[in-house]
């Protein structure tokens, strides 16, 4: 056996491996700028539809306002990223107030639901294509001091700006699938590059951890700190606000949630609900879709199908009232409101699991004490999931008439739903503590 020091890696192997890298960056950087154009025209092509796709569209290019140095950026890709970014951005704004936080997202609805859970606490904008210049531009009117990117959202550019720069960049709450591993292995060099830049991963479990490191992670800097998504808190009135909604649209009438719904769930929802009606006539389906552009789309199938429904946007009044009275389905065609509607309810759906989107917030309606039903297809939170599922919080249907049964069940046994639903709170309440270690990782880079 021979023993020493390792081989130094020779001149010759560095610089091809160097010409390697930067065959691979000049490639990944031609394909986005191709990219670019395309995904400028849907987003524009959607704002048709919906005009938020057209608001501060500058900054997709890293144009927009200035804002003062030495801010704590935080990315969040959309709605849930930035549901579970609320305890680490309201944190640090308590623990450091003279440090501005920035939150980025990439979807309008993630932009909204930021502008409207962080109000004064954080500048809310869009992060830029992973353009060279859109990102210069990004960091020169940002200048942050460090940088908090939430699950799994890989950026080349981005990362490379950051280390040539010198901004800590932490990946919180990382996780990484099998299968992802295998696509970002096909540039595997770039990655490798991006990772190794001084990025400190805090890994939602183990598995996680290891994905990262065979990318190229740092191991020294690759950590498992849990979920952060269980340290989320519920506002202290939430249990009055659900109160109110339930007395006016279903006093002394049994009540189930259907939370964000996708394209081919909804058919589903309403047949399930036909069988629930036949155990339960008077029971109310709270139906909320997930994208805003898709509410008259629903609104028009509920129509066709001769469903008696009310909408939410038909605020409160007389005759909002009388005809929720009447009505099978409230459509819920605004947003932020899906929190309060499961303090409202008796039963919880979770969408994007019926068909194969990889599902919803689960952790919201189990931390309310609902039982909780969700379809086979959960992958964006398959964890969380398999936790629900294991200890009697969750039960996963597969189509419209074990939807219909599990319902209707559940809405005649309250003592039923009590148990599975304090099995829900137990379960997310022993599973907090992820913020803490992600703190405890973010907190030097700042006195740094």
């Amino acid at each position: 056996m021979v023993t020493g020091r390792p081989r130094a890696t020779s001149p010759w192997r560095l610089e091809a491996e160097g010409a390697h890298l930067r065959s691979v960056r000049y490639l990944y950087i031609l394909a986005v700028y191709l990219a670019a154009p395309l995904i400028s025209l849907v987003m524009l092509w959607r704002g048709f539809g919906d005009r938020s796709y057209w608001s501060n569209f500058a900054e997709r290019f890293g144009f927009g306002e200035r804002l003062p140095p030495g801010s704590v950026w935080v990315h969040a890709v959309s709605v849930g990223e930035v549901q579970a970014s609320a305890a680490l951005v309201t944190t640090l704004r308590e623990r450091y107030p003279g440090i501005p936080v920035v939150v980025t997202t990439l979807t309008p609805t993630g932009a909204t639901r930021a502008k409207t859970l962080f109000k004064d606490l954080a500048h809310v904008r869009y992060i830029p294509f992973d353009l060279p210049g859109s990102v210069r531009r990004f960091f020169n009117r940002v200048q942050p001091r460090a940088a908090v990117i939430f699950e799994t959202e890989l950026w080349p550019n981005l990362y490379h700006q950051c280390g040539r720069r010198r901004i800590p960049l932490v990946l919180a709450s990382a996780r990484i699938s099998s299968r992802s591993v295998g696509r970002y292995r096909r540039l595997g060099s770039l990655f490798r590059d991006a990772l190794a830049r001084g990025v400190v991963v805090a890994a939602q479990g183990e598995g996680d951890a290891d994905r990262f490191k065979s990318l190229g992670a740092d191991p020294e800097r690759t950590h498992v700190t849990g979920n952060i998504k269980f340290d989320f808190s519920v506002p202290h009135d939430i249990g009055e606000r659900g109160r109110r909604l339930r007395e006016f649209y279903a006093p002394q009438r049994p009540m189930w949630v259907a939370g964000s719904t996708h394209a081919g769930e909804e058919e589903i929802i309403l047949e399930a609900q036909r069988i629930v009606r036949g155990t339960h006539p008077r029971a109310l389906l709270v139906l909320v879709p997930r994208h805003p552009p898709r509410f008259d789309e629903v609104a028009y199938a509920l129509q066709r199908a001769g469903i008696r429904f009310v909408r939410r946007s038909q605020r409160l009044g007389e005759k909002a009232g009388a005809a929720a009275g009447l009505a099978e389905v409230l459509l819920v065609d605004t947003l932020g409101e899906l929190l309060e509607f499961y303090a409202a309810a008796d039963v919880a759906f979770v969408g994007g699991s019926l068909v194969p989107i990889g599902g919803h917030n689960l952790l919201e309606p189990a931390a309310l004490g609902l039982p909780i039903l969700t379809g086979p297809h959960t992958a964006n939170s398959a964890d969380i999931a398999q936790l629900l599922i294991a200890r009697g919080a969750a039960e996963v249907v597969h189509n419209a008439d074990e939807l219909g049964d599990q319902v209707a069940m559940l809405l005649s046994n309250p003592d039923e739903r009590d148990r599975i639903g304090a099995l829900g709170r137990d379960s997310v309440d022993s599973n907090r503590g992820a913020l803490g270690k992600l703190l405890g990782l973010i907190e030097p880079l700042l006195r740094g």
